[in-house]
């Protein structure tokens, strides 16, 4: 069995062919027809030939998608080892995975999959430690796309609020439960997005949704987000506004702090800034008093000890810091320094009655431990280099759980007892990862601006730099998010099979505050082209691997970063994997809740200067005729209602309508899915091992063997 192709041994060596693959030849791809739709911005027309694409619900978009699937799949089909990539991919996936566990009212809950269940199940121990699955989201729906969208307990733990999302929307039903009996005690809340649940005692909750949009319920626009109160036993056509009745706000979350006292309110028109509400609920009609009025910065309530509020806030701080006030006066300039600003970007959270400061330095971890007066208690010995995530809980807790992973590490969960600052391996995957056998390695890059950027670069040991190892160079660069190491079994097969992961801090992201998010935002998004590609010329440059063995690839924002890179630089890469991307720049907010993202790109109806700079790097609107870009694979979901399937469509049909040579433009559709969340254990391994054999196979890899480990 050792030289099967269909064993699950580890693929460990890659026979290549410098030449394109054989048979893959110009692609005959279904006709897509064009229309002489143009949209005018300011003196300029605009011509949009497959805005027809964008009607997610005609037959005929039905049919384009069922067409497209049928020429990729064909096409996936005929590569050699995909089945190998998936045989191994399934066996490394198939380990037991635990979660954390957390406490409410009499049982401990924990979330467990035995390895390729398609969604993690929820059990719970009482006292005694008798085990009993409490949610299983495996049955939902018979083929795994019904998934569990995040639940809350009740103060005493009594009852349970949880969500569903159907197909990968982000529009949530919420179904009200006896956590005691685990039977359903209310008619299910429907037509709720973007929201969580907090309890206010165990007589009701608070939410945030959005009135049901005219038109297609995935792709229609919604801008005005309301905060509701459902008190148990009512309808929900009888739940109150509490906030955004008369404040048309995009965003707007509502959370109750632990002793039960103050509901905050947060609410914001983009993803970056936020005003800041709070509310005594010891008081009836108690007034919404104003802590922050404006969307200039970002600043979320952590904590409170009676009226005395903690506030995480990079107001003043552009890496963040923790600040202190009164609710009865509760201004800006009231505001006092807890937790100062540091070179590096803090990340705090609360539990067992302390404060964490998680530090990036350079996009990984250094956790502080506070007291409640502000005295630095001792910095926490983590397992080494790497994300650490966690240190929250209940005030009360004597026990409280961190994860911790990196590129070569898969993540374990550590037990931490903050009286005394020591750490046990709680849960450690068995993973068949041999981790010793590979390394990672930070370097730091110059950008076209003369800019360093970091990125750190993994592999297998004994790698040798002669320009030919297959690599997946990964970013992102928006949002102020921040990629920093961690663990994935893809991954692991990539670089099993001898490839290079290299994942570079794009500016965009958050890994050095908010001047680096600002370097990538608006007018300054090249910014964030420039990094990648920079990173790319570092890897060629380096002898990691040539551009004949190099891939791209990047989803959401990060499907965009993609986009623009290959559409301005096909030379530099043999493969581009777009993912749910935004695509449209121009149109990008006409789309559901695409309007908060104007903070990271202005609109095309700001200015003339912001139309003309979004235009100039819109993926959709810079394909060219004739010219030879790399070999692409898009892919999205059916059911994507945050960066709506037709960015990529209409990628798509213009790569395939202008593409020179062979290389093939494919666009791979999951159906029945979303923008990711809750995506099948199945459908995420499938997604990946295509992902990959396309990948090999367009860098003329015909063959992969088979040999012991």
């Amino acid at each position: 069995m050792k030289n099967s192709l269909t064993a699950a041994a580890v693929i460990c060596s890659l026979t290549m062919n410098a030449q394109s693959p054989k048979d893959s030849g110009k692609l005959k791809y279904p006709e897509t027809k064009k229309t002489d739709h143009t949209d005018m911005y300011f003196d300029t027309q605009v011509n949009d030939p497959y805005h027809w694409l964008e009607d997610d619900r005609s037959s005929e978009t039905g049919a384009w998608v069922k067409a497209q699937n049928e020429v990729t799949n064909e096409y996936l089909a005929q590569i050699p080892f995909r089945e190998a990539i998936k045989s191994r991919m399934e066996k490394l996936w198939n380990y037991e995975k635990i979660s954390a566990p957390f406490k409410e009212g009499n049982y401990t809950y924990y979330y467990k999959n035995n390895g390729l269940q398609n969604q993690s199940v929820l059990y719970r121990k009482d006292a005694s430690g008798k085990e009993e699955i409490f949610l299983d989201p495996n049955t939902f729906s018979k083929d795994g796309t019904t998934s569990l969208g995040g639940l809350d307990f009740s103060r005493d733990g009594s009852k349970v609020a949880y969500a569903i999302s159907e197909g990968g929307s982000d529009w949530r039903k919420v179904i009200i439960m006896d956590a005691i009996t685990k039977k359903i005690i209310e008619n299910t809340l429907v037509d709720v997005k973007f929201s969580g649940v907090s309890w206010k005692g165990n007589d009701g909750f608070y939410y945030s949704s959005y009135d049901k949009p005219k038109g297609s319920e995935l792709s229609a626009k919604t801008d005005q987000h309301k905060l509701y109160y459902h008190k148990l036993g009512t309808a929900q056509k009888e739940d109150k506004v509490i906030f955004g009745l008369d404040q048309k706000r995009r965003y707007v979350g509502g959370s109750v702090t632990e002793d039960d006292r103050y509901l905050v309110i947060s609410a914001a028109n983009s993803t970056y800034g936020n005003e800041l509400y709070i509310k005594d609920l010891t008081q009836s009609n108690s007034p919404i008093i104003t802590i922050v009025d404006n969307f200039e910065n970002s600043s979320y309530v952590i904590e409170n000890e009676g009226s005395k509020l903690f506030i995480s806030t990079d107001f003043k701080a552009p890496n963040q810091r923790v600040v202190t006030v009164d609710v009865s006066n509760p201004k800006q300039e009231n505001w006092k320094d807890f937790i100062a600003e540091t070179e590096n970007v803090l990340s705090p959270s609360t539990g067992g009655g302390y404060f964490f400061a998680n530090y990036m330095k350079d996009a990984v971890s250094v956790v502080k431990q506070y007291d409640y007066t502000g005295k630095l208690i001792r910095e926490i010995a983590l397992p080494g280099l790497g994300s650490a995530g966690g240190f929250g809980g209940k005030k009360a807790e004597k026990t409280l759980y961190y994860s911790f992973t990196n590129y070569t590490t898969p993540g374990t969960i550590y037990s931490f007892e903050p009286n005394k600052g020591t750490s046990e391996v709680y849960e450690k995957p068995k993973v068949d990862f041999k981790s010793e056998n590979y390394e990672s390695k930070q370097v730091f890059y110059t950008s076209k601006d003369g800019t360093k950027i970091p990125m750190i670069i993994t592999y297998k040991k004994g790698l040798k730099l002669n320009g030919k190892n297959p690599t997946m160079l990964y970013g992102y660069g928006g949002f102020n998010v921040s990629l920093t190491p961690s663990f994935s079994i893809s991954n692991a097969i990539w670089m099993e099979n001898g490839g290079v992961y290299a994942v570079p801090n794009l500016r965009g992201g958050g890994e050095y505050g908010k001047r680096w998010h600002d370097a990538g935002t608006k007018m300054q998004k090249q910014n964030v082209f420039d990094d990648f590609i920079a990173a790319a010329e570092y890897l060629i440059a380096n002898n990691y691997t040539s551009k004949d063995y190099l891939a791209i690839r990047g989803g959401s924002n990060g499907g965009l970063l993609v986009g623009a890179t290959m559409t301005q630089r096909p030379d530099l890469m043999k493969v581009a994997l777009p993912a749910v991307g935004v695509m449209d720049m121009l149109r990008y907010h006409t789309f559901t809740a695409g309007a908060g993202w104007a903070y990271d790109y202005g609109t095309a109806e700001d200015s003339v200067e912001m139309f003309n700079y979004l235009k100039g790097y819109s993926p959709v609107h810079n394909v060219k005729k004739g010219a030879k870009y790399p070999a692409t694979m898009v892919t999205t979901g059916d059911h994507d209602d945050r960066v709506v399937p037709a960015h990529s469509f209409k990628f798509a049909a213009e790569l395939q309508d202008k593409q020179t040579g062979n290389n093939p433009t494919l666009i791979r559709i999951d159906i029945n899915a979303g923008h990711g969340a809750g995506k099948s254990v199945a459908a995420t391994i499938q997604e990946n091992v295509d992902i990959q054999a396309f990948t090999l196979y367009n860098m003329g890899i015909m063959k992969l063997p088979l040999a012991k480990k």
